[in-house]
């Protein structure tokens, strides 16, 4: 198996060394993920459509996630407001139906999917968002306001 390792050198992904080129970065499965997702429902069933990217530098829980948040959110916005044509959408936990969060990539593909089915499967908003905020390293809530757009605010 090789190390894949983020290489201080040449800023790229690649299996160089470190004698050769120093102290190497995070290894990918180190790097924190950005993940914005949905709660809403469409004709009574609940859904969770959600997207996100590996980041190099985490964010600090106060910090506001910038340019890529926006990004990753509106996105995933856009791709919601292609499920309208299925059908009639509602945000299932009003203000706190789209959110923004920091999460391990391990956490991500082992915790994230088991949280989120118990979720669709049970509606309780509640529990999820508690696991959510113990499971990740930063949470954020996102809305619009016509004189200030887009907002993150830290998830209380």
């Amino acid at each position: 198996m090789k190390l894949v390792m983020q290489c201080s050198h040449c800023d790229k992904f690649c299996t160089c060394f470190q004698i050769l080129f120093g102290k190497p970065s995070l290894l990918m499965s180190e790097l924190p993920y950005l993940v914005a997702l949905a709660l809403i429902e469409q004709e009574g069933i609940r859904a969770m459509p959600l997207g996100g990217k590996s980041i190099r530098h985490p964010i600090t829980k106060d910090s506001d996630p910038g340019e890529l948040g926006q990004t990753l959110a509106k996105e995933l916005l856009l791709r919601v407001f292609q499920r309208s044509e299925d059908g009639p959408l509602r945000r299932v936990e009003g203000d706190r139906s789209l959110l923004l969060i920091q999460v391990q990539m391990e956490a991500m593909q082992e915790s994230i999917p088991l949280i989120k089915a118990e979720w669709i499967a049970t509606g309780n908003g509640e529990a999820f968002l508690e696991k959510l905020e113990k499971l990740c390293d930063g949470v954020w809530s996102l809305n619009f306001t016509r004189d200030n757009g887009i907002q993150f605010s830290t998830f209380q």
